[in-house]
């Protein structure tokens, strides 16, 4: 039976991607492309991501963990949190990243990392760019110097469209996220990790309408996203706070997943 594990913040926890059926109440594009590799294969999955985990918690708080589950594949995505606090040290924290990746890679398990999103269309956080593009830098040094099977999201650059985010403007939302799955289980198969190329299995959802909205409209929509969703995020930071605090890994063992799993 092959062991597909999953770890990292909010992006591989699933959220966005509402189901209240499962558990923390998301899916997301991992559940997605377990649900795929379980039906097709013998497979089994575990998640142990957790919104808003920095990568020195992840490194902390997962890693151990996810060694001694001894996976086969394991998919890594961290930094994104860390991105977003200007003061954070992404040397150091890469090279803790790159240590991560050295001890999955030493005990033979296949790694698959994530570039990080190019936010060049973004109003809000657009002006994280320059330090997402150091972090992909290292971490395609990190993937040429391990081997490892990288997911390209900067170069995706169908993700510009916002129809592809969650209403909250931080987060894919369940096209995203389905979108993505569709991506991974390419990547996946391209590199031989599974029999066969299976993203076909993926349903990409047709996008709806591009909304066209008068400035009032689009403004009075911007206030609201400020107060539902922008204040409480500042107010978490300024306390130190984060919203997976409460929250325990979504499938801390292995399972075996499907479309309909709660």
């Amino acid at each position: 039976m092959a062991k597909f594990l999953a770890m990292g913040d909010s992006f591989t926890e699933g959220v966005g991607d509402d189901d209240p059926l499962r558990p923390n109440q998301v899916r997301g594009w991992a559940d997605r492309v377990a649900e795929v590799l379980c039906a097709r294969g013998d497979w089994e999955y575990a998640n142990l991501a957790i919104r808003g985990k920095k990568i020195g918690q992840v490194i902390n708080q997962q890693m151990d963990q996810a060694l001694s589950m001894k996976p086969d594949v394991v998919s890594l995505y961290a930094g994104g949190n860390d991105i977003l606090r200007p003061k954070a040290d992404l040397e150091a924290l890469m090279r803790s990243y790159d240590s991560m990746v050295k001890r999955f890679a030493d005990a033979g398990i296949t790694v698959l990392l994530f570039t990080g999103f190019d936010t060049v269309d973004s109003p809000l956080f657009s002006k994280t760019r320059p330090r997402t593009a150091i972090y992909n830098e290292k971490v395609r040094e990190i993937a040429d110097r391990y081997n490892t099977l990288v997911a390209d999201y900067w170069r995706w650059r169908e993700f510009s469209d916002v129809r592809y985010w969650a209403v909250d403007r931080l987060h894919m939302g369940t096209a995203g996220h389905t979108l993505m799955a569709a991506k991974v289980l390419d990547v996946l198969g391209t590199h031989g990790v599974t029999e066969g190329n299976w993203s076909s299995d993926i349903e990409v959802p047709v996008l709806p309408a591009a909304a066209v909205n008068a400035p009032r409209q689009k403004l009075r929509q911007d206030l609201g996203w400020a107060r539902e969703y922008l204040a409480p995020w500042v107010k978490r930071r300024l306390t130190g706070t984060s919203s997976g605090d409460s929250l325990s890994a979504k499938y801390p063992d292995y399972i075996r997943l499907g479309a309909e799993s709660s």
